[in-house]
């Protein structure tokens, strides 16, 4: 009996191993075939094309950024399983740029529904270079099922703007309100001690304090209330209405849904915010009514940014000479880092490339970073000087923040260019170290040993930090803060005390900075591009984008996603975080932050500003 339960599991067993052996080889097969099949289709395809008198589709995916960056597997866990998506401003602005007077586009369509973030002045300079279209004479048309307020205020542009009759315009101003762990440090025996030059370097405020303070607080309020009224200015003058209207709407809202009877979009058209309600279905209608219909008479005659691109840099000639545009975008930190995070020793490597590459005549550096790391900062800003003693132009081109480290950056270019929405400036300087001495001795835990001098061991964050070495602390950041008037000082050709009257930490917008002379230009990427090909003296040129090495696991993941994407597999839209996730992020922030900070002399010159 025993001997043939035995031949019954070695059966089973067999049989297990046979159909797992079968089911293995099936999904080899396949996956075999249908990356053969990929392969062929992706190399045979026929070239796309544009339609005559079609219209442009500008439908923004994700985060509007200035360069891509690889998304790992793992993040997709916090997206909720779909990647969130990245859309490349340069790319928006090449193909809008073109298709003004590209005799094959007649319109042009924004649907802004998977726009996630962007930046104030990313959308600006978007929503600049659609009116640039627009005064061709071709008509844009814009729709959302709801919008946020970055959305709507790239809607506004357009000549007709739709809403969902459903939906919504979530236009509720600026805010600014920070995490402090003070108390929760404090609770749990933890002192953070911070050394700093400059009442408005706010940086290390949530680390001890557990409010706001009066100096951070009268900067933020100046800062909000500038981007404000620009934002609220530019909606006005692109719905014809007058500001006091907007300002009107947004301070008494709870009146205007009431007068409406609780409904939201029959409040934004009461307000003059959206001119018509359509559904998808009639808004598909009315696109075909405007612009005609494709060869199956059922959908719009449109083509995809990415398939205008493609077919655009397929017949493009290459000229001879370069414009280099290097992307400082993230946090910037000591060492080697891929694209995100500016790695100082990776970001010089690629300044010194196009230093050393003969068809490279310029370079544009375009920085979207609040800083970090003094000593990455000094190691960029230094190759950015001797590319201009090299005799190659420089321009610095602000994004959305070019703040602090952000800006020493910017003081090595021949021109500084920024929005009048950038947050920049905070020119200033801290270092802080945690000291875990009482939580240890909470514990039972004691730390004890001898030394050869007073500071050997003074940086140990189990022990109390010495008078000493708190002195020495405060002496060296003193000494970087009037480094930094100094280098600021000589390539803006100002005194130090000038220099020092608009530091202190304090962050202003572009418009302020040029007002003070901390910026030479108010204007985007493409006239900082052009600004540096003049001073090359160069007019045919083509406009390249270095970008710092992937792996090849990072690679052979772009490559499958580009297949995907090329082939119409879609993930399906964008995840929108949950306001569970919205908050944990909001805790998990500044300390995921810190991690990255790996200043040899922990000296850094970073702002607490982001852009709304």
């Amino acid at each position: 009996m025993i001997r043939g339960l035995f031949r019954f599991l070695f059966a089973t067993l067999r049989l297990f191993v046979r159909t797992l052996d079968f089911v293995v080889r099936g999904l080899f097969y396949a996956m075999l075939i249908f990356s053969v099949g990929v392969l062929v289709a992706f190399f045979f395809r026929p070239a796309p094309e544009i339609p005559e008198g079609a219209a442009l589709l500008l439908r923004p995916t994700g985060s509007l950024v200035e360069q891509p960056v690889f998304e790992r597997p793992l993040d997709l866990l916090a997206a909720g399983g779909a990647p969130a998506g990245q859309a490349s401003l340069g790319d928006l602005l090449e193909a809008i740029r073109v298709a003004k007077d590209d005799a094959r586009i007649k319109a042009l369509i924004i649907e802004t529904d998977e726009l996630m973030a962007g930046g104030m002045s990313k959308l600006a300079e978007l929503r600049a270079a659609i009116l640039d279209f627009k005064a061709s004479g071709k008509p844009v048309l814009a729709r959302g099922e709801r919008f946020t307020q970055g959305q709507y205020y790239l809607a506004t542009v357009a000549d007709e703007l739709h809403l969902s009759p459903d939906g919504f315009v979530l236009l509720h101003g600026l805010s600014r309100y920070g995490t402090y762990f003070k108390e929760a440090l404090d609770s749990l025996g933890v002192k953070v001690h911070v050394f700093r030059v400059g009442e408005y370097k706010s940086f290390s405020e949530p680390f001890t304090r557990k409010d706001m303070s009066e100096e951070d607080r009268e900067a933020s309020r100046d800062l909000l209330d500038g981007l404000w009224t620009m934002l609220r200015d530019d909606i006005a003058a692109a719905r014809k209405l007058a500001p006091e209207v907007v300002e009107a709407h947004v301070q008494n809202y709870r009146d205007a849904l009431a007068a409406a009877g609780g409904d939201s979009a029959l409040a934004a058209r009461n307000a003059g915010l959206v001119d018509r309600f359509s559904t998808r279905d009639e808004w598909r209608a009315r696109l075909i009514e405007r612009v005609g219909a494709d060869g199956g008479g059922k959908d719009v005659r449109a083509v995809e940014i990415g398939e205008y691109l493609a077919v655009l840099r397929g017949a493009r000639h290459a000229p001879a000479e370069q414009v280099a545009v290097l992307v400082a975008q993230g946090a910037i930190v000591d060492g080697r880092e891929p694209a995100g995070v500016v790695g100082g020793d990776t970001f010089a490597e690629l300044i010194r490339a196009a230093r050393e590459d003969d068809q490279v005549k310029a370079v544009v550096v375009r920085i979207d970073s609040p800083g970090g790391s003094a000593w990455a900062s000094e190691v960029v800003r230094r190759e950015l000087e001797l590319t201009r003693e090299a005799g190659k132009p420089v321009i610095a081109s602000m994004s959305s923040v070019a703040a602090s480290g952000g800006y020493w950056i910017a003081a090595g270019a021949d021109e500084i260019w920024a929005a009048p929405s950038t947050l920049t400036g905070s020119i200033g300087i801290f270092a802080m170290f945690p000291e875990f001495s009482e939580p240890l001795r909470r514990l039972g835990i004691g730390v004890d040993g001898v030394a050869t001098a007073p500071l050997a061991g003074a940086l140990d964050p189990r022990r109390p930090l010495s008078p000493a070495a708190a002195d020495a602390m405060q002496l060296a950041i003193e000494h970087g803060y009037r480094r930094f008037l100094d280098v600021v000082g000589k390539a803006r050709d100002m005194s130090a005390a000038e220099v020092d009257a608009v530091a202190r930490g304090r962050v202003w917008t572009g418009k302020a900075a040029h007002e003070l002379g901390l910026v030479d230009q108010l204007g985007g990427l493409e006239a900082a591009i052009a600004a540096a090909a003049m001073r090359a003296g160069i007019s045919d040129y083509e406009v390249v984008w270095p970008t710092a090495g992937e792996s090849l696991q990072q690679r052979l993941l772009r490559k499958l996603t580009g297949f995907a994407e090329e082939f119409g597999i879609d993930a399906g839209p964008a995840a929108k975080p949950s306001a569970l996730v919205r908050l944990l992020a909001e805790v998990e922030a500044p300390a995921a932050a810190l991690l990255r900070w790996n200043d040899p002399q922990h000296l850094y010159m970073h702002c607490l500003c982001e852009a709304p």
